[in-house]
């Protein structure tokens, strides 16, 4: 080999290295960027309207990094409202990670519970966050009996670009989803065909947003369970790791959070490398009791304290079976119905709860 190739080679892998630290840092000072205009603050703020009232709920508990951590998810449906009013939670979520087992959990709230708001008597934990969201991370912390360390918070249109940001999600549909309304000009419209599939943005938020079966928003919240485990599980592929930049650019405008870059890295680490190991509705249907208070159907909790040893016996239980074991045989994926023993007890009177 000649002395001018070995230069020539020597060069050509110098550019090559220089490019590569120089797209990482490009990479990293983009994804820093993007992860930074998510907490938003001052007339930005989605919460600025409630500020003074939510200032006096408690302070989140902060995370160590070593013990598990819990996230409350919260979305709003915000048509019709004006610009600062808070709408109550279409959906509430609590992704709980453990650091150490590399486990995640999921749990979905269902919205007509009836519980505590600090600060605000007793009420649907929907409404909880039209006080604040620290007012809504303490009750959903009080009723689960785990710390919330922190939210996250979008509507409709920030799941919608979430899902297209990733490519969409190939997921099985389980039946036929049809349901049309003229009170919003009919932009939300749900029409979905039984089968495997691959869901847009506005696909995916029809699948999430269904309830007009007999098990109403009890099936509803196991849906919406098993397709963020889906986003989830999309957001972890080498194409979409590489198109964070580009994803974090296209949600922004629609999230919330109280979480610092520094707390957003040490969570995508921890998360990156953790497996989704369980996913529940609470309260489970065993301890829910429906009542009619104030002239509200609403759902209450037989008993508080065997809900809180439920959400532990979940976060510290056994590992469930393999994925290869609990899917269909055609290697299908999509939701599942959990609790069956008890569904058919519910299906006269849940009914009653659908809006």
């Amino acid at each position: 080999m000649s002395k001018r190739t070995k230069k020539t080679i020597i060069w050509t892998v110098s550019l090559i290295i220089v490019g590569i630290l120089g797209y990482g840092a490009y990479y990293a000072a983009s994804i820093y960027s993007g992860l930074e205009s998510l907490q938003k603050k001052g007339e930005s703020s989605p919460f600025r309207e409630i500020e003074n009232v939510d200032a006096k709920a408690p302070e989140p508990p902060k995370w160590e990094g070593t013990e598990p951590v819990n996230i409350l998810l919260m979305g709003v449906d915000a048509r019709g409202f004006e610009e600062g009013e808070i709408p109550r939670s279409d959906t509430m979520l609590v992704a709980s990670i453990d650091p150490v087992k590399k486990k995640m959990h999921l749990f979905s709230i269902l919205r007509d519970t009836y519980t505590d708001i600090p600060g605000h008597g007793q009420n649907r934990i929907n409404t909880a966050v039209t006080h604040g969201p620290k007012t809504a991370m303490k009750a959903v912390g009080d009723l689960l009996g785990i710390p919330i360390q922190y939210y996250v918070y979008t509507d409709f249109q920030g799941f919608i670009k979430l899902v297209d940001a990733v490519g969409g999600v190939d997921f099985y549909v389980e039946k036929d989803m049809k349901y049309s309304s003229k009170a919003d000009q009919n932009e939300y419209d749900i029409d979905l065909k039984k089968g495997q599939q691959h869901l847009d943005g506005n696909e995916a938020l029809q699948y999430v947003r269904f309830r007009h079966d007999k098990m109403g928003d009890f099936s509803r919240t196991e849906r919406q369970r098993d397709l963020i485990a889906a986003v989830v599980k999309k957001m972890q592929t080498t194409t979409n790791i590489m198109k964070m930049p580009e994803i974090i650019e296209s949600i922004s405008p629609y999230i919330d959070t109280n979480m610092s870059v520094n707390d957003m890295w040490k969570l995508a680490n921890v998360a990156f490398q953790s497996t989704m190991s369980s996913s529940e509705q609470v309260p489970p249907m065993k301890l829910l009791v429906e009542a009619n208070i104030g002239g509200a159907s609403v759902l209450t909790v037989k008993d508080p304290d065997m809900l809180k040893q439920y959400v532990q016996d979940v976060m510290n239980g056994p590992e469930p079976e393999s994925e290869s074991e609990t899917s269909s045989s055609d290697g299908e994926t999509g939701s599942k119905v959990n609790n069956r023993d008890e569904e058919d007890t519910l299906k006269d009177t849940a009914s009653s709860n659908n809006q």
